[in-house]
């Protein structure tokens, strides 16, 4: 067991979404050396950044969140652009950890890692039994090179990295921006728009038949914590609620909830992405405690009043 409190940790990604819960998360453990390299001053796809990046704060453990990422219509426009980026940021940010002897890597993966028809629940045995849903293989297949480096590099070098595979995150403080937005901020953001316009409907992307699994972001932040804390092996590990919820029943709910009234139009002509998401989580109980402890419900709530404060 690592007491994070005694270390020098630095946050990749740590002013984002998923790191503004885990730098959180991280001061309730009273940790007091928190490093956050900022995209301004550290541009981690380049070499030599993430080399000055580790000599500048000199971690012991590094949490690496950062990523290049989008929903499925920022994928098909940026295939190159995310691959090539969070392809060298894990190939640097490794390889210099290494060279360094840092005392741990904590690597965050995707679960579009995962093959397009994996059965469901998502094993992590099942992790290559097939090729990734297309719109986001290039993104997807990047993030999982991590867990081959990882793994390579505790076999040859004795380098004590893990890999996690959180699944879709939501949550206050997400990103709203319609053009690279998940599915829950964009639906909320739709709703709400639409029932201050007072229109008539709302058209969705897909047919609504596909489902997904989300996990609220500080549960996500307290499970990476926790494998920090006490998982010390270089198999994947899923992170996430264990349930799923098809799109055409999250649609009506979220309307629901933001209290948009209008019909709900399904363009078929757009891609629903991989048919259906959920994780088998047993693995990340067994190996270090975690369990997801915000209801569904509560959660969206969390986040719709969140953005109704902020926007």
């Amino acid at each position: 067991m690592i007491d994070l409190k005694s270390k020098r940790i630095a946050v990749t990604g740590g002013a984002g979404f998923l790191g503004s819960f885990v730098t959180a998360a991280l001061q309730a453990r009273g940790c007091t050396d928190v490093f956050v390299p900022r995209v301004e001053d550290y541009d981690l796809v380049e070499h030599a950044n993430v080399k000055r990046m580790y000599a500048d704060f000199r971690p012991d453990l590094v949490i690496h969140l950062a990523a290049v990422v989008g929903g499925i219509g920022a994928n098909r426009e940026h295939p190159g652009e995310f691959y090539y980026k969070n392809m060298a940021m894990g190939l640097f940010m490794l390889e210099e950890a290494r060279l360094r002897k840092i005392e741990k890597f904590v690597a965050l993966g995707t679960i579009c890692a995962y093959p397009k028809f994996t059965p469901v629940p998502f094993r992590e045995e099942d992790l290559w039994s097939g090729y990734p849903e297309e719109t986001n293989a290039p993104y997807g297949l990047a993030k999982k090179m991590m867990l081959v480096q990882s793994q390579a590099y505790r076999q040859e070098y004795g380098f004590n990295s893990i890999f996690l595979l959180p699944v879709n995150l939501y949550g206050p403080r997400d990103n709203f921006n319609p053009s690279s937005s998940h599915v829950i901020p964009a639906l909320i953001k739709k709703c709400i728009e639409a029932r201050d316009a007072h229109a008539p409907e709302i058209t969705v992307w897909g047919t609504g038949n596909a489902s997904r699994e989300f996990l609220y972001a500080a549960d996500a932040a307290e499970g990476i914590l926790l494998a920090a804390e006490r998982y010390d092996s270089s198999e994947p590990v899923n992170i996430g609620a264990g349930f799923e919820i098809k799109i055409k029943e999250l649609v009506p709910l979220i309307a629901q909830l933001t209290g948009f009234a209008g019909r709900i139009v399904w363009d078929a002509t757009q891609p629903d992405g991989q048919p259906r998401r959920m994780l088998d989580t047993a693995r990340a109980e067994k190996l270090f405690g975690f369990k997801a402890q915000v209801g569904f419900e509560q959660g969206l709530r969390d986040t719709i009043a969140w953005y109704e404060k902020n926007r």
